[in-house]
């Protein structure tokens, strides 16, 4: 196995499971789970310039243009040289993917194929928290008290753009964005596609091909 650092992405629309799928992946791998999601909100917490401008577009409803998204995670990225690293939410759009080529090669491109139903199911009875980003699911994943955030007790909402009317939408958008990003990683061979409805029934098949990448840090498998 290469002892060079890992760089890997995690690519999949809204309700996906990508956030869960990172997640194990770091834990059982040691890999740095870096979110550009989580990154956006600690920019915003922060109040830094690119936090400042981020805020803007999400009080408006509107999505973070690519350059903003592009210069937080740029900037994670710098810190991150000496560590393998997993990115979530990062690179959407091909604008983004040629930023990241700047900076690195990528050896791994995981891509999650959810039939469309399934993923409109799930994003329709997604909850969150909005200013740590927790995220509920009121079918699998419920809090203890309906409505209410499990650690803070602060309210949960439901982003617009969960609501069942806009889901189709924003899975259209996603899918037209994507498509050049997943071409791409197709054509130089390091694109490695998933389908399902279960992420349990997935993540199998994900460890194994990790674990040919890179040696696990622990034993775990599928939970």
């Amino acid at each position: 196995m290469a002892s060079k650092l890992l760089r890997a992405v995690v690519l999949g629309p809204p309700g996906s499971g990508k956030g869960t799928v990172c997640q194990r992946i770091a834990e059982s791998f040691g890999l740095q789970h870096l979110s550009s999601g989580h990154f956006l909100r600690e920019n915003i917490r922060a109040k830094s310039e690119v936090g400042v401008l981020a805020k803007q577009y999400l009080e408006r409803g509107l999505l973070v243009p690519d350059h903003v998204i592009t210069s937080v995670m740029m900037m994670e990225l710098e810190k991150k040289q000496s560590q393998h690293w997993l990115l979530d939410g990062f690179p959407r759009t091909l604008m983004q993917a040629e930023a990241l080529d700047r900076i690195c090669e990528l050896d791994l491109v995981i891509s999650l194929n959810i039939p469309f139903e399934t993923l409109k199911d799930r994003l329709s009875a997604r909850w969150i928290h909005p200013a740590s980003g927790r995220v509920y699911n009121m079918e699998f994943n419920p809090p203890h008290v309906h409505g209410i955030d499990d650690i803070t007790g602060e309210p949960l909402i439901q982003r617009e753009d969960d609501k069942p009317d806009a889901v189709a939408a924003r899975l259209r958008k996603y899918k037209d964005a994507a498509k050049p990003v997943i071409e791409l990683y197709k054509s130089r061979g390091v694109l490695h596609s998933f389908s399902g409805t279960e992420t349990n029934k997935i993540w199998p098949y994900v460890y194994t091909l990790v674990s040919s990448k890179i040696r696990p840090v622990s034993s775990k498998e599928a939970d």
